[in-house]
């Protein structure tokens, strides 16, 4: 298809000539001094930029570099010689870990199961506390008592997780002749919900309490920080949306279904997005801090399972495999709930 000159060109009659387009010009000289443009912006904004940098090196060394390393999930892991050195195994790790049919398929299947239902339980029961939270904080009108409630909930999220671990520790302990049980447990006896020789022999050492003592202790570390977006979401809610349904006679209840849940709702599905792709990431410090052999096949997962095998066995193929498979997943995972979220909600991560 040719290209006429009417289609560039403006026509004058008073002339009797063409001349060029005035918005064409500007579209023209655009594109001729982009990049003089994009470095007049940084140089104006250099002090934006600097405290870039910083991150960008975390990424880069942190993220980008590490993914190398991933080729030893399908090379013969040699101590000696660098990945790139390694011969190439092809998917024999993977093939070990999910049909090889020994011990190690075995564990590796309990770790994928538990890291599932530890995640999925803590997506159930742990996801709507935050949303409880922030809407309580609204309905709060003393400003000071908000502060002071935020506050004392944000404050676990800021502890370190070995002195969260620790607590949780001390509150279910085991009992002694020189020492008691722990609040908790001694708690839990009095109320007849254990009996004493589960008190006595410590909470944390009977594989049927590790899952609720890990999800409960989860929503008290992270549930007030997590908080903070809702309730961001909320204030930003007009109140004339608040006085309309005030006319129509709606109640506090009414008015959190009809208006502020609603309002937050693409804000509820990101998050619950970003909360989904995260389902199978659970990291291997607390886990590793609160779980014993005797509570292996209740608390351990994918992590602690690629530690135990990565650093103590001397396996890096393997624990490189189990985590690559696990991240896969979580990727999966992801696409999947934004897919299933932008068809019923016309909200999505992307």
């Amino acid at each position: 298809m040719k290209a006429m000159a009417a289609d560039f060109l403006i026509y004058d009659e008073a002339t009797g000539s063409y001349r060029e387009n005035p918005e064409q010009a500007v579209r023209d000289d655009v594109e001729k001094h982009y990049w003089l443009h994009v470095g007049r912006t940084i140089m104006k904004d250099w002090r934006l930029y600097i405290m870039l940098v910083p991150m960008l090196l975390i990424f880069l060394f942190w993220r980008y570099f590490p993914m190398y390393e991933l080729l030893g999930c399908f090379k013969v892991s040699d101590e000696v010689k660098p990945v790139s050195q390694q011969l190439f195994s092809g998917f024999s790790y993977f093939k070990r870990l999910l049909i090889g049919g020994d011990s190690l398929s075995t564990e590796f299947w309990r770790a994928l199961r538990n890291t599932f239902l530890l995640s999925f339980y803590g997506l159930c029961f742990g996801f709507p506390m935050p949303v409880i939270l922030a809407l309580f904080f609204n309905e709060i009108k003393s400003n000071i008592a908000r502060s002071v409630y935020q506050v004392l909930t944000y404050l676990p999220k800021f502890m370190s997780t070995v002195v969260m671990t620790s607590l949780v520790t001390m509150l279910v302990k085991q009992g002694s002749l020189t020492s008691g049980m722990g609040i908790v447990s001694q708690l839990m006896v009095n109320l007849g919900w254990v009996t004493q020789e589960v008190g006595y022999g410590g909470l944390l050492r009977n594989p049927e309490f590790f899952r609720p003592i890990y999800i409960i202790s989860g929503i008290w570390e992270s549930a007030g920080y997590d908080s903070i977006v809702f309730f961001a979401a909320i204030i930003a809610i007009s109140p004339t949306s608040y006085e309309a349904a005030q006319i129509d006679g709606a109640g506090k209840m009414a008015q959190m279904r009809y208006v502020v849940l609603p309002s937050i709702l693409s804000t509820i599905v990101i998050m619950l997005i970003t909360r989904i792709g995260s389902l199978l990431s659970i990291g291997y410090e607390k886990v590793l801090l609160l779980y014993n052999t005797n509570t292996y096949v209740t608390a351990d997962v994918v992590s602690t399972f690629a530690q135990r095998y990565g650093l103590l066995g001397a396996s890096k193929g393997i624990a490189s495999a189990a985590e690559m498979m696990n991240n896969v997943i979580g990727m999966l995972l992801v696409i999947g709930a934004n897919s299933i979220a932008r068809r019923a909600s016309d909200v999505s991560l992307y």
